[in-house]
C-alpha cells in the first residue's frame, strides 16, 4: 500500500442503451462521458473510477457483460495484492422516463415481469430472476446508506428521493443480480434512476453523477 494509508474505493459504473419507448437513453450519455467529465472536474479523494460500461437494455442479454465487469474487477491484480483488500463498489444508472427527479434505489426484487419485450425480445412474466434464490417476493437490499446518500444529494440542491421500487423490468433485473454478486463477493452495489434529459438537462445529470461519486467517497 505504500504511505497512502487507506485503500481507495474503486467504483465501476454502468448505464443502458436505448430500449422500447426511449430512443436516447440519458444513462448511455452519462456513463460514456463520465471519465472525461471527471478528468476536468477532478475525482474526489479516495475514489478511483473503474470501468464505465453501457449495457444492452436486456435481462439475460445484459447480465453477461455485467458479470464480466464484476469478474475483472475482483480478479484484478490490485484487488488481490493489496493487503487490507481493495474496496469495490458498482454504481448503476437507469432511466425512468416518467420521473421528475432522481431516485436512489434501496432494493431489488427477485421478479422479472417485463411490460414490453427487452432489446433481445424477451418478455418474462412473474419469473424469478434467480430461481435458486427462492420465489418472486424475495428482496435484496443494498448495504449502502440510501437515506444518507439521498439527504447529502438533496443538500447539494438536487431533486432526489429514496425509492423502494426499482420496477420489474431490466433495471430491477440488473440490480438484483448486482446485489446478489455484492453479497457473495464483499462488494457494494447501488442503483440510481434518472429522468429523461427533457426533464432534467444533461449538464445537471452529469453534475449529479459527479456529486454522487463525492458522496460515496465521503461514506468510506
Amino acid at each position: 500500500m505504500g504511505s497512502e494509508g487507506l485503500p481507495a474505493v474503486t467504483i465501476h459504473v454502468t448505464g443502458f442503451k436505448k430500449f422500447h419507448g426511449v430512443a436516447e437513453n440519458p444513462t448511455e450519455t452519462i456513463v460514456s462521458n463520465l471519465k472525461e467529465y471527471m478528468k476536468k472536474k477532478g475525482m474526489p479523494k479516495g475514489v478511483v473510477l473503474g470501468s464505465c460500461n453501457v449495457l444492452e437494455a436486456a435481462g439475460q442479454g445484459g447480465v453477461s457483460p455485467l458479470y464480466q465487469t464484476f469478474q475483472s474487477a475482483i480478479n484484478s491484480k490490485d484487488y488481490e495484492s493489496s493487503s487490507p483488500g481493495r474496496i469495490i463498489w458498482v454504481l448503476h444508472f437507469g432511466v425512468n422516463s416518467g420521473a421528475t427527479r432522481f431516485a436512489i434505489e434501496h432494493q431489488a426484487v427477485n421478479e422479472a415481469t417485463f411490460r414490453c419485450p427487452d432489446e433481445m425480445g424477451w418478455k418474462p412474466q412473474k419469473v424469478p430472476i434467480i430461481p435458486s434464490d427462492g420465489g418472486i417476493s424475495r428482496v435484496r437490499e443494498t448495504t449502502l446508506p440510501v437515506e444518507e446518500i439521498t439527504k447529502s444529494l438533496a443538500k447539494k440542491g438536487y431533486e432526489v428521493m429514496t425509492s423502494d421500487d426499482a420496477g420489474r423490468f431490466v433495471c430491477n433485473y440488473v440490480y438484483y443480480h448486482s446485489l446478489r454478486f455484492a453479497e457473495q463477493n464483499g462488494t457494494k452495489s447501488l442503483f440510481v434512476h434518472v429522468p429523461l434529459f427533457l426533464t432534467i438537462d444533461e449538464e445537471t445529470q452529469m453534475q449529479l453523477a459527479a456529486s454522487l461519486l463525492e458522496v460515496l467517497a465521503s461514506l468510506y
